[in-house]
């Protein structure tokens, strides 16, 4: 079965204090839109939907949704947001879904097994694509899509290309992306060792100069939003 998310109709519509409102009665303010309808403003519970983007089809699960006054549709999760510090949900995407039409999703790429590179060649597997977009029906959309990698040996290289093809599901990145290969531990350690050996030769009178400017700010990264227990998603 299933699961039904039951919504309420969002007093305030778009309104930014109503949706504030609505966070402190416990609720989360959600846009459920989709073709042949105009978008309506709900808030559905936090529980629900947090069941859905931590099952195992995450964002890409279709569910049954209900608010009064309509019929009941069924939808998928496209896009939330979370408050960074407490890390709770405060906004949610939702989209009505026809089960005869083709969509558009990521899906998870998980690796299978340990290539002979690593275990007999000492290599490292190193995992480029994590995410693969497909396009196929709703009921056809899977979980993940697994990728055997034992064969893979020392400098080997697995493309969009290797990953299981159907006639259900058409991938739409480039067939020749890489998913992942295995690199010598040597190539890894190798530009670091080189960086210090420059480093070393660099010549005693520059240090005066360094000494005045103090060290670099280190620089800062900011944690991007979201698609994906990220979702989309």
């Amino acid at each position: 079965m299933p699961e039904v998310v039951v919504a309420k109709p969002r007093a305030g519509k778009f309104n930014k204090n109503a949706a504030r409102r609505v966070r402190a009665a416990g609720k989360i303010p959600a846009v459920l839109y989709g073709p042949g309808h105009d978008p309506v403003a709900i808030e559905v519970e936090p529980k629900q939907i947090s069941r859905i983007l931590y099952s195992e089809t995450g964002h890409n699960t279709i569910f049954d949704i209900e608010v009064a006054g309509q019929t009941t549709a069924k939808a998928m999760i496209v896009d939330w947001q979370r408050e960074p510090i407490k890390d709770q949900l405060i906004h949610i995407d939702l989209k009505r879904i026809a089960l005869d039409k083709l969509l558009r999703v990521s899906v998870p790429i998980k690796l299978m097994g340990v290539p002979v590179g690593v275990k007999a060649e000492g290599g490292i597997l190193d995992q480029v694509l994590r995410e693969v977009e497909i396009e196929c029906l709703p009921a056809d959309i899977p979980s993940h899509i697994d990728l055997d990698v034992t064969g893979l040996g020392l400098h080997g290289v697995l493309r969009v290309s290797d990953l299981p093809h159907s006639d259900k599901i058409e991938y739409l990145d480039a067939e020749d992306a890489t998913v992942a290969h295995v690199v010598s531990i040597r190539e890894e350690v190798a530009p670091a060792a080189e960086g210090a050996v420059e480093g070393a030769a660099a010549p005693a009178a520059a240090e005066p100069e360094v000494a005045k400017k103090g060290k670099p700010a280190e620089a800062e990264a900011a944690a991007a939003g979201g698609k994906k227990p990220e979702a989309k998603k």
